[in-house]
């Protein structure tokens, strides 16, 4: 789940609630602020639903190719922001929203190491593309291997900067956009990102009930900005939304 930096894929950071934690080093994320807190917090996933479920689900879903393990593997072993990856489950169903709306343009949101633009380039057709934004140098240039490495880098156009900054590039249409960035600018890129929507595209909208902390009053920084966002849409009647209970919560939305 990380934003600044920009990918398009011809359609992470974790999906769950983070529990700040203080480490040496903080990560970065757009405009060279952290995406989840101040510099040296780590953010680790907190489960939103009963114990094992979400196991049982990624169990008996389809594994992860290779290429996807391997995203997985090395940001594992190598970040310590490691828990924003989008993992197995949010990946399989990145990758069926493209399919099912057979979308060929995509705009994402926060590239992180790479594992939800290729999960969302695997299903675009072969003269699809995406756009992907990052903004940290390092998990850019990771993301970057693994997309030269994979059977789909073709379709992955990797923007580093600031989000706000490659948007405004952008003429669209996109058939799919993936919000995944830094909580507090959800509203900002989400009102940038619909008018570069196709008719019957989608924006889905990761970390929508940011672990549970969106229910109540109080709360992170990130856990007010969620509940923002999500009365902003809700109450937007340009859009009809619907927000899942997927992994840490997503939320689709379509033009009315």
């Amino acid at each position: 789940m990380s934003i600044g930096f920009c990918s398009i894929v011809g359609s992470a950071r974790p999906s769950g609630h983070y529990r700040a934690a203080e480490t040496a080093s903080g990560r970065t994320g757009v405009g060279g602020a952290s995406r989840f807190g101040p510099p040296g917090t780590v953010w680790i996933v907190k489960p939103i639903t009963l114990p094992g479920i979400e196991e049982y689900a990624e169990a008996h879903s389809t594994p992860a190719a290779p290429y996807l393990a391997a995203v997985a593997d090395e940001t594992r072993a190598r970040f310590e922001d490691a828990e924003m990856l989008v993992g197995t489950l949010e990946g399989r169903f990145l990758e069926l929203l493209v399919y099912l709306g057979r979308a060929r343009t995509v705009l994402e949101l926060g590239t992180f190491t790479g594992y939800s633009a290729l999960s969302m380039a695997s299903a675009l057709p072969a003269d699809g593309h995406i756009i992907t934004c990052e903004v940290d140098q390092e998990h850019a240039a990771t993301a970057q291997r693994h997309f030269d490495s994979s059977p789909f880098g073709d379709r992955i156009d990797l923007r580093v900067g600031p989000a706000r900054d490659t948007i405004g590039t952008l003429s669209g249409p996109f058939d799919l956009v993936f919000i995944d960035a830094d909580k507090e600018s959800y509203v900002d890129y989400y009102e940038a990102a619909l008018p570069l929507l196709s008719e019957r595209g989608l924006i889905a909208a990761d970390n929508t009930l940011w672990s549970g902390e969106v229910l109540g009053d109080g709360g992170s920084d990130s856990a007010v900005a969620m509940r923002a966002f999500n009365e902003h849409v809700r109450r937007d009647t340009r859009v009809v939304c619907v927000l899942l209970t997927v992994r840490d919560g997503v939320t689709l939305i379509r033009k009315a």
